[in-house]
């Protein structure tokens, strides 16, 4: 779904799985001084055990919005799995995991 270099944590939560990965938030290419302290962010994706992410309709992937930035990646993670619970409590405003629920997925 993401950057396949970046370490994933997996929660089980009520059926479904949740996927986050947090790392520090640089624009490519940029070079920050050593004694900067790099912001994070975080994605990430909810789906059924077992299911493969990278098909099709078998995940409902996540990310930070826009500018969000953590201070640490424990920070980044936490609210990553806050998110995808939301998603699949449906108190999500955009995300839901409907279609993996109704497409028997």
């Amino acid at each position: 779904m993401a950057d396949e270099t970046v370490p994933w944590q997996m929660v089980e939560y009520e059926g479904f799985e949740i996927h986050v990965a947090a790392f520090a938030n640089r624009p490519p290419g940029a070079l920050a001084p050593e004694s900067a302290s790099p912001r994070y962010t975080y994605v990430g994706y909810v789906c059924h055990p077992g299911a493969d992410p990278q098909i099709p309709g078998h995940a409902v992937p996540f990310h930070a919005d826009g500018e969000e930035s953590f201070a640490s990646g424990e920070e980044a993670l936490h609210e990553g799995i806050h998110t995808g619970r939301s998603i699949v409590d449906g108190t999500d405003p955009d995300l839901t995991v409907l279609p993996l629920v109704t497409g028997g997925v």
